[in-house]
């Protein structure tokens, strides 16, 4: 069985192209994460949607034309990375591109479900040529299955939304976080992710001219990549302490989750949180902001109204006024 389905990008072959292989802008309509070694050979990892990664290597490449590439699932024994074939036509029209997409080597049922996908994000993708913008994904909102990883995942795709709105004027903004400006916090969450790549064993790459979302993302994405691979077993040696890899994962949740909040906060941009993602890292956060914590990393937990949403409940725990929100 097979998926055939071609649409009209109102661009030209070219960034088409980048669109389809680029990992800042398959953040834009089809990915949380992405990593792509973009030649004959190479190999490439997307995080589609939290909890699950597609990946495979690339077997044709025609820069404005074609590319193909062996597709599967990292945890899937039916369809293991490597076990399908993904092959993407782009043909110059007037006003455009088309962009065919074929996706071969499925089973019936494999055939069904690849289809809701693909239509889905080729929907996503039309929208992001013929607007600027897919808007956040519904798809990443709500991790079903739910873990540590998948919330992290889950966080990461909303702070991209808003990293991707800030200006080079907001960089000398204030921000709910004290003595931080934008810019300053933008250090402080690239320092945090990387420190806990360091701990996993990577070396995390960093690129300060870069905007603030391609180098949050890519710190981001070489950090979890590396957690799923070890898992959460264990604990992990931190330089100060060795600490439990949930803590550690938990401790990431909240420097995406919380952190977006304080960029939006001050910027003036609207988060978009679901209320499964937001219940699940305020649990996470009960269970890693102890009290010896407070006055050091974390302020006192702030009052909000017992009917307030758990994204405002998060945000009051870990110190912060949230009256404004």
């Amino acid at each position: 069985m097979s998926f055939n389905k071609t649409v009209f990008l109102p661009v030209d072959p070219d960034a088409a192209f980048a669109l389809i292989t680029e990992p800042e802008r398959l953040r834009r309509w089809k990915t949380v994460a992405a990593r792509v070694d973009l030649r004959v050979g190479g190999d490439y990892r997307w995080t589609i949607t939290p909890g699950h990664a597609a990946r495979g290597t690339f077997t044709e490449i025609e820069p404005g034309k074609r590319v193909v590439y062996t597709w599967g699932w990292e945890g899937d024994a039916q369809l293991p990375p490597g076990a399908s074939t993904v092959t993407v036509n782009l043909e110059a029209v007037d006003g455009g591109t088309t962009v065919q997409l074929i996706h071969e080597g499925l089973t019936t049922e494999q055939e069904v479900g690849h289809a809701e996908g693909w239509n889905h994000f080729l929907e996503r993708l039309v929208l992001l040529a013929t607007t600027g913008d897919a808007g956040p994904d519904e798809w990443s909102a709500a991790p079903d299955p739910i873990d540590e990883l998948a919330s992290a995942e889950a966080s990461l795709a909303v702070a991209q939304r808003v990293l991707q709105g800030l200006k080079d004027s907001d960089m000398v903004a204030r921000t709910p976080c004290e003595d931080f400006t934008v810019d300053g916090l933008l250090d402080h969450l690239f320092g945090s992710i990387a420190s806990i790549g360091t701990a996993l064993g990577v070396t995390v790459p960093d690129r300060p001219t870069a905007s603030p979302e391609v180098r949050i993302a890519e710190a981001s994405q070489v950090t979890l990549e590396a957690f799923r691979a070890r898992g959460l077993e264990g604990g992990l040696d931190m330089g100060f302490a060795e600490l439990p890899a949930t803590l550690v994962a938990n401790i990431l949740n909240l420097e995406l989750l919380v952190h977006a909040w304080d960029f939006a906060t001050a910027t003036g941009q609207e988060l978009a949180v679901s209320p499964v993602l937001s219940d699940y890292v305020l649990g996470l956060a009960r269970n890693t902001i102890s009290p010896q914590m407070r006055g050091a990393s974390f302020a006192e937990e702030t009052l909000v109204d017992e009917s307030a949403a758990s994204m405002e409940r998060l945000i009051a725990f870990t110190g912060r006024e949230v009256a404004g929100i």
